[in-house]
């Protein structure tokens, strides 16, 4: 049984102590072990003792376990009742707490439970509970020990003393003659109405229609059958009390005993999980018997193949192989034979090539020699230097097409034997070296030879060499292969390369494997590159790395869990190969090993992932939905299992965290991820796992969680945080506007006082000294004669004089507010008409004060200002703008104070608007004033098109009764919104 791996665990490796009585496996992937210590559950890794958490059921000694359609547990118990367990809960099934003497329970057809009660009869289960198929009266008085239901529907019934009971059509029978034993302690359908029948004596089968032992290997021992199984490959498995496991197929009957393992005693159980891994279970523990990947053959089987051996498969699928001092092997199914003519067995072969019926082999010392099959047995013809060969050390062989057969030497190049004629070629007619390793013709009829020192073509009798300079990894090339598609693929002593349409090439994004020592190459009809280095085996997809287009996927590296030996491949010309089946041979440096790839994608069943536990800082945390975690964890810990249980350890995973990762992580070997303070917030933890052949499942294992906060990272919390910030900025600012107002009014209050004094000053100084100047004047004036040459002189004076008193007048009323400044505004700017009229006669436009919103008391200092700057540009207007109407428009809001006078005059020249008349300081004392107090003055005008001067004073700075700021935002919103405005735009702000 060399193409299966066995591995064991007993309580060494954590199984309880105890024999084992069944093992089933339940759809999500766990393996369920019946002992007697109680139920296990085994993830491929832990054995875990399953028990009862309500207290309700006392799990002890577990002798039978199966699993329903519905994905249930059920298990039958030594106190001889049933249990079953559903969604992580034991419970009686319906009906069958009435039936306290089960002796025996297996599966039937549609995945309903079959069960046989002593004092009831058989029984099997229905949708409202257990239904009678025989009663009691119908069967023998002796217990029922085993149960089965053919694909046909009948029911077979093994007992512990009266033989087998057979019920169909309502009818019960009983079967005697012909059993080894009347004991029967196992049954196994095969087939529609085939049954295995296993006894204290040994099986026999019942072939529909009687009892029969056709087709069931002779055994020279009698023995005890206790349990079968049958594999998905159609071999009978029996485990027996004596003779450990026996395998019954149609090549005959093999044994595994206990020299073959550690397993001791009877064989109690027996199963084969979704994988095809066969469990079996005895007195010592329990064990996985996995079809390897690999069979390898070598001193173990009988056969000297340990190293240094070329391997040919011939079309009879006979395998020929060399050992080191033997002469010359071949294998075919069991067989195996040797071949010694022509001192074959007192030399070294370095190769071997065949075709047809021929078969010619390279030797170290003896040169060619060709063998011929007739009629079983083989005729030899040796060539050597003295018939032309160019030495008699041959190392590498190739038989072309057309029947020449070329042989390549160890250090005289390579000979070309046609027509019983050689041609001989070495470095002197352009080969690259006169050490020939390997040898192809390719489709196209060239002939490329492998040497230490490049690539040799020889096509059409020309020559052509190959080397780094080329493409080549290494002048030191070692194997060649022509795949399916016509690339040429060349192993070299630092890698891999191929020929593509512009020479030799090193295949992009490869690992670092491929720039290993490659020593054989194979395709297989999948179109797979099999690939021996210097220290693996590969399995590689081809066109992928061709492309460049490597996935994770797209490689497999197989080692001594697949069955091999011996990971290193050996320096011979072809020493991998591939048969007429597709099967894959590798020459390895512990034996010959074969690879079906066929059986590769049969046996790839994908890995059921789960997340098995969690915990925080240490604390493991129940699963259950909703998951809350306590705020503040540091450490937040996720284990997780990929159930492959044919090679765990070669699973691989990727996991994502919603809510925090932003992309999958890499594939990892670990079953935990961790993940250290998380935020407050809903998370998703997805993983995936994949097979140990590298296939990714397409389900995904999901857990849903909740990080709560802590009280300063609750939503209250922070807006309490926010909102106290907030009045913190809000009273920093309003107590800097404060200070800033303040300031303000102490500057305005200052210059008011100066300009009081001026003008004081000036009225009772120079007004004054002016006036009494003019009397005097005048008094001279009008005591001369109307025809004095001085007084017209005078006259002027008097007039120049009155003039200055005139504009001194002006300049006092500017920097002293008349009376009817303390008025509020609307009246002080409704006087301005009258004052013109009284004073210079002009005037005669059409004057309108508006005012918008209510009047509000405003800022003396500041009122006095924004009296001064609306009476500029009313008297700009009545004075230079010749004007037919003219408008000061006053808007109290929440949040300014604006006036606006407009008129239709003749307007402002844009020069003169932007850069001020000389000599004239209107427009720009206007503007420095607005600054003064804060404002912003625009002044808008065009020739012949009018004038508007807009200024707007702050609230804060304007009115004494300034409201606050969220008083000002509410008002403004209700008055938008009263006005059918957008609040967001009233007015133009933003």
């Amino acid at each position: 049984m060399s193409q299966y791996v066995r591995d064991h665990w007993g309580a060494e490796q954590g199984f309880p102590k105890g024999p084992v009585y069944a093992i089933a496996q339940t759809p999500d992937g766990y393996l369920w072990i019946g002992t007697d210590a109680g139920l296990i559950r085994f993830d491929g890794w832990t054995f875990r003792p399953v028990k009862d958490d309500t207290g309700a059921f006392t799990i002890t000694s577990v002798l039978g376990l199966m699993t329903d359609d519905d994905g249930c547990l059920w298990l039958r118990l030594q106190d001889l009742t049933i249990l079953r367990y559903r969604n992580g809960v034991f419970e009686h099934p319906a009906g069958a707490a009435s039936y306290m003497n089960i002796s025996a329970m297996n599966r039937a057809n549609g995945g309903r439970v079959l069960i046989a009660e002593m004092e009831e009869g058989a029984l099997i289960s229905g949708h409202n509970g257990f239904q009678m198929l025989a009663s009691a009266g119908d069967l023998p008085r002796s217990p029922i020990i085993s149960l089965a239901q053919t694909p046909n529907g009948d029911i077979w019934m093994g007992t512990r003393d009266a033989g087998l009971f057979h019920f169909a059509g309502g009818n019960a029978g009983s079967i005697k003659k012909g059993l080894p034993d009347f004991k029967v302690n196992c049954l196994l359908p095969a087939g529609d109405q085939d049954l295995w029948i296993g006894t204290d004596n040994g099986l026999i089968r019942w072939n529909g229609s009687a009892l029969t032992s056709a087709g069931i290997p002779p055994s020279r021992d009698r023995f005890q059958a206790l349990v079968m199984a049958r594999d998905r490959d159609g071999n009978v498995w029996v485990g027996t009390d004596a003779r450990g496991l026996l395998r019954f197929n149609s090549r005959g009957l093999a044994s595994l005993q206990e020299s073959d393992g550690v397993l001791h005693g009877a064989v109690t159980a027996l199963f084969e999980d979704r994988e095809g891994n066969l469990w079996i279970g005895g007195a010592n523990g329990i064990e996985r018997l996995r079809d390897s990947t690999f069979v390898t053959y070598s001193d173990p089987e009988g056969l000297p193949t340990n190293g240094s051996n070329p391997v040919f498969v011939d079309a009879e699928l006979r395998l020929w192989f060399p050992p080191v001092t033997e002469g010359l092997w071949w294998v075919k199914d069991d067989q195996h034979g040797r071949i010694t003519n022509d001192g074959l067995d007192r030399d070294v072969i370095y190769s071997i090539a065949g075709r047809n019926d021929q078969l010619w082999v390279g030797r170290q010392h003896g040169g060619l020699t060709q063998l011929r099959n007739e009629n079983g047995s083989f005729q030899a013809k040796t060539y050597t230097h003295a018939d032309g060969l160019a030495q008699d050390s041959v190392y590498s062989v190739e038989v072309a097409r057309d029947g020449t057969v070329w042989a390549g030497t160890l250090s005289a190049g390579v000979s070309m034997l046609r027509n019983g004629r050689f041609t001989n070629y070495a470095t002197a007619d352009g080969l690259a070296s006169n050490t020939v390793a390997a040898m192809l013709e390719s489709k196209d009829g060239t002939m490329w030879f492998a040497t230490p020192s490049g690539l040799n073509a020889f096509s059409n009798g020309r020559w052509q060499t190959y080397t780094p300079r080329n493409g080549l990894p290494a002048e030191n090339v070692n194997c060649l292969l022509e795949d399916s598609t016509g690339v040429l693929w060349v192993g070299t002593a630092a890698g891999l390369a191929f020929r593509g349409s512009e020479g030799f090439h090193r295949p992009g994004n490869a690992p670092a494997s491929f720039d290993a020592q490659i020593l054989g190459i194979a395709e297989d009809k999948y179109g797979w590159l099999w690939i021996a280095t210097s220290n693996q085996v590969l399995r590689v997809n081809r066109e992928r790395l061709l492309r460049g287009t490597l996935t994770e996927g797209d490689l497999r590296e197989y080692g001594l869990a697949d069955g091999l030996r011996g990971v290193e491949g050996v320096k011979r010309h072809r020493s991998a190969d591939v048969d007429a089946a597709g099967r894959i041979w590798f020459s390895l440096n512990r034996g010959i090993s074969v690879v079906d790839p066929a059986r590769l994608t049969r046996n790839s069943a994908p890995a059921i992932v789960h997340v098995q536990k969690i915990s925080a800082d240490g604390k493991e945390l129940r699963i259950a939905s909703p998951l809350h975690i306590p705020g503040g964890k540091q450490r937040i810990t996720f284990d997780y299992t990929g159930l492959s249980l044919s090679i765990p350890d070669r699973v691989r995973y990727r996991y994502f965290l919603e809510g925090f990762d932003r992309i999958w992580s890499d594939p990892v070997s670990t079953r935990q991820a961790v993940y250290t303070n998380l935020p407050p917030a809903s998370y998703r933890f997805r993983v995936m796992a994949s097979n140990p052949d590298g296939i990714w499942s397409n389900q995904e294992a999901i857990l849903e969680f909740e990080v709560n906060p802590l009280f300063w990272q609750t939503w209250w919390f922070r807006l309490s945080v926010v909102l106290i910030c907030a009045a913190a900025i809000l009273g920093l600012y309003r107590f800097r506007l404060h200070q800033l107002t303040s300031g303000l009014h102490s500057r305005f209050q200052e210059r008011l006082a100066e300009r009081t004094r001026i003008a004081q000053e000036l009225h009772d100084t120079l007004l004054q000294g002016f006036l009494s100047a003019s009397m005097q004047v005048h008094v001279a004036t009008d005591g001369l004669p109307d025809d004095s040459s001085v007084k017209p002189t005078l006259t002027r004076a008097l007039e120049l004089m009155r003039q200055v008193i005139d504009e001194g007048r002006n300049a006092v009323r500017g920097l002293r507010s008349p009376q009817s400044s303390s008025l509020d505004l609307e009246h002080a700017f409704s006087r301005i008409q009258q004052e013109f009229l009284q004073e210079q006669g002009a005037g005669g436009a059409d004057f309108r004060v508006i005012v918008d919103g209510q009047p509000r008391p405003l800022h003396p200092v500041l009122r006095d200002e924004v009296y001064r700057i609306g009476r500029e540009a009313l008297v700009n207007a009545f004075h230079h703008a010749r004007a037919r109407k003219i408008e000061i428009e006053l808007k109290y809001s929440a949040g300014n104070l604006r006036v606006q006078v407009r008129d239709d005059g003749s307007g402002i020249d844009p020069d003169i608007l932007h850069s001020g008349r000389d000599g004239h300081w209107g427009l720009s004392g206007m503007r420095e004033r607005a600054n003064r107090i804060g404002a912003r003055l625009h002044v808008f005008s065009s020739a012949g098109a009018g004038t508007e001067v807009n200024l707007e004073v702050p609230g804060h700075l304007a009115f004494q009764d300034q409201p606050k700021s969220w008083t000002i935002w509410f008002r403004k919103q209700s008055e938008a919104r009263a006005k059918g405005e957008t609040p967001e735009t009233k007015n133009g702000d933003k």
